[in-house]
């Protein structure tokens, strides 16, 4: 079009005339407005709507700009056409642009003409299928983007990166460079991809670094992806597995603990597959392993301090620094305390101090101990209750086989079913006691090794046994109720806590089939002692010698009677003499 405005301008020129030559009649009026007739029907022809023309400023106004393209009129543009991307505007008179053509004299005698349009018809006629241009993403739209390339574009999702991108919204205002994959001028249509540009990139990059790659280098990457067992790391065309276990000498876990997708990171190749192009990656090995100086900076017997970062049924781990962790078992907790979970004395995140009780380095454990801070209450305990003493206490706890018997800070005794009575058979210790109750018990016994704290609450009065044998000699007549009646016999409470078995071969002269057919509970019984076992604290009883001992009682009270009247009478005889000599003798 401006080749064609130039032949014009030659061609009038050639046209021209000097004045002094030129006949100033009617032939030279006729030959000016031959010459204008011509010189405006060429501008129309040449001026067509859709058509980009060169204009020259000819006015800059407050809100618009006059344009003058060479036609018999000018053009005006709003000034808003002539910002630049930072919203500037820079136009003076004189400069020259490139305008559309939009159409011929409105009303007011002006041509339309249009800068922006102009741009956007030179942007379209530049662009070309497979052409890579930059671009800047500036909305969201469904399905994907829109990209500035000067004019708009439609950049898919699927085609934003090499893998989806959940959250489009983040690349708003990012400027790329994108490939042209579709384009259709008619229908004013743009299809963008980025995804093109990252897969040539990518693919150079890995042949490059397939041919250097090498177990035992240290190479740098990117995070592309995180998973719960690890992540993987593009090493510029291919990728590497850094599995959970080797990100750190400590305790990692999830790998986001570490690390986070994006980010840069130095790693070392642990072993690479250059058939299956499989590279395994360690991010601890950059860095050396504390275990390597465990053993000298933990000896046996150290306290340490530590963060509870784990706990356990069986106990809690506690770091000591970075890679290094100890278990206190939950044995090791408490002195005294039966600790059955360590949540219940511990939480995570606690610093503790503890003791180094055992290292095991090549597995990689060291053995922790809370209650080795303090001193065991169980070697003074013995100096501070003597066997013998008796204290006093609440009831702790009440089981089958006996009592707890709070002593001493965590120090529970134990009286044994066996040690609460010398002679009421107890079948279970509730019957006397409840959790709370306060007793007194003497020590029997401490057991240092085996933490046990013997008592007794019988050992508070003297044992009954002791003068059972006296009390109750073989031939003593003895008075009771049956207690119970068995298969063998009946057993005759003789007074309280005490009793006696009466045999079933004892109950009569005549033989029992069963003690049942003749004696009932509640029964009241008089028999004989024939025994007492002061060892198995048994005595034994019978009705059917009954008969005979009480003749042999009579007759040792008849002879016990006898003995004294004769020495009665002994008495009186001696003291009759003795005053029979006395007088004599005056």
């Amino acid at each position: 079009m401006v080749e064609s405005n130039d032949k014009i301008n030659n061609e009038t020129e050639e046209m021209e005339m000097d004045p002094e030559e030129m006949d100033m009649d009617g032939e030279e009026m006729d030959m000016d407005e031959d010459f204008a007739a011509l010189f405006e029907s060429s501008m129309q022809e040449l001026h067509v709507p859709g058509d980009v023309v060169k204009g020259t400023i000819v006015q800059v106004n407050d809100d618009n700009v006059v344009v003058d393209v060479g036609y018999k009129s000018e053009g005006v543009i709003p000034l808003a056409e002539f910002k630049d991307e930072e919203g500037n505007i820079d136009v003076n008179v004189g400069d020259e642009v490139d305008v559309l053509f939009e159409r011929r004299e409105n009303e007011s005698g002006l041509i339309g003409l249009s800068k922006e349009k102009a741009d956007r018809q030179k942007i379209w006629s530049s662009l070309e299928e497979d052409a890579v241009v930059e671009g800047k993403i500036v909305g969201r739209i469904k399905g994907g983007l829109t990209v500035d390339i000067g004019i708009n574009a439609f950049l898919p999702g699927s085609q934003v990166d090499l893998r989806p991108v959940r959250n489009l919204e983040k690349l708003l205002g990012a400027t790329f460079d994108f490939k042209i994959i579709k384009l259709n001028k008619r229908r004013g249509n743009i299809v963008l991809s980025r995804r093109v540009l990252l897969e040539e990139q990518r693919e150079s990059m890995r042949s490059e670094t397939l041919e250097t790659l090498a177990e035992g280098q240290e190479a740098e990457g990117i995070v592309k992806n995180l998973t719960d067992y690890g992540c993987f790391i593009d090493l510029g065309g291919i990728d590497g597995l850094l599995h959970i276990t080797d990100m750190s000498w400590g305790r990692v876990n999830h790998p986001s603990d570490v690390l986070s997708v994006g980010e840069k990171v130095k790693v070392k190749v642990l072993k690479y597959d250059r058939e299956r192009e499989r590279v395994s990656l360690g991010l601890k090995q950059i860095t050396p392993d504390p275990w390597l100086e465990v053993e000298n900076g933990y000896p046996v017997g150290v306290k340490v301090h530590g963060k509870v970062v784990s706990l356990t049924d069986y106990g809690a781990f506690v770091e000591l620094e970075d890679g290094v962790e100890g278990l206190i078992h939950v044995s090791e907790m408490s002195w005294t305390k039966r600790i059955k979970h360590p949540n219940k004395l511990l939480t995570v995140s606690d610093d503790v101090e503890t003791v180094v009780l055992a290292l095991d380095i090549p597995n990689r454990r060291i053995s922790l101990g809370l209650k080795q801070v303090e001193e065991n209450p169980w070697d003074v305990i013995g100096e501070k209750f003597p066997i013998g003493t008796i204290i006093e206490g609440q009831v702790k706890n009440i089981t089958d086989f006996g009592v707890f018997v709070g002593v001493d800070e965590g120090i529970d005794g134990l009286v044994h079913i066996s040690d609460l009575s010398w002679t009421k058979r107890i079948k279970h210790p509730s019957e006397l006691f409840k959790k709370g109750d306060t007793v007194k018990a003497v020590v029997l016994n401490i057991d240092r090794e085996n933490e046990r704290f013997s008592l007794g609450l019988k050992q508070l009065t003297p044992d009954p046994w002791e003068s059972i044998p006296v009390k109750y000699a073989p031939g003593t007549i003895v008075k009771g109720k049956a207690t119970s009646v068995t298969d063998f016999g009946v057993f005759l409470e003789i007074e309280e806590g005490i009793e006696g078995l009466i045999h079933v071969s004892e109950l009569r002269q005549e033989k029992v089939e069963s003690p049942k057919d003749v004696a009932n509970v509640g029964d009241e019984f008089e028999a004989a002692v024939l025994n007492v076992d002061v060892v198995d604290r048994k005595i034994a009883l019978s009705v059917k010698q009954l008969t005979s001992h009480k003749e042999k009682a009579e007759v040792q009270e008849f002879l016990g009677a006898q003995k004294q009247a004769t020495s009665n009478l002994g008495d009186l005889l001696q003291g009759a003499m003795n005053r029979n000599d006395s007088d004599s003798s005056e």
